[in-house]
């Protein structure tokens, strides 16, 4: 009889464990000196659905991607949106040179997107190696990525990016 009971309990857990769902992976983390040397958290993002631009000035796919970025940001700035562009440039004056000319050319884009230099000191990100580029994450409210596209971004992730929002 304890036998058949232990075996009942036995099977009840392992059923148990089966049925519970699969634990969400840990939020992306994305921390660094943004370039007014204030310093950005993707943690206090929560809330808020933000897309990730991983790129670099010698890309010429992400250098004409960029200005497409920063205008469909403006369309949802009554949104819970964040654009966060990530160079990874060697030189950080490849990228500050880049940023001084979008602020001259998209003043009102630029003052809205976050800009961090991933050769900075204090910069981190739970990506591990530098991907293909362009890398584009969508990630949601939860910190959780959503969409991870290398290379060209299709126009339908903004579809995708407008079904997460409020």
């Amino acid at each position: 009889m304890r036998r058949l009971l232990l075996s009942l309990v036995m099977a009840l857990a392992m059923s148990a464990q089966a049925q519970s769902p699969a634990q969400a992976p840990p939020p992306f983390v994305l921390q660094g000196p943004i370039a007014t040397g204030q310093v950005f958290d993707l943690a206090r993002q929560r809330g808020r659905v933000v897309m990730v631009f991983y790129w670099a000035t010698s890309c010429a796919v992400c250098r004409d991607k960029l200005p497409e970025l920063r205008q469909n940001m403006l369309g949802w700035k009554d949104k819970p949106f964040d654009l966060v562009t990530v160079s990874v440039d060697g030189k950080e004056a490849d990228w500050r040179a880049y940023e001084q000319l979008q602020a001259v050319t998209q003043p009102a884009a630029a003052q809205r997107v976050t800009s961090l230099w991933a050769g900075a000191r204090g910069f981190r990100h739970s990506l591990g190696a530098t991907p293909k580029l362009p890398l584009t994450l969508v990630i949601d409210a939860q910190g959780q990525v959503r969409q991870r596209v290398e290379g060209r971004m299709a126009p339908e992730l903004w579809d995708e990016v407008a079904e997460l929002l409020p």
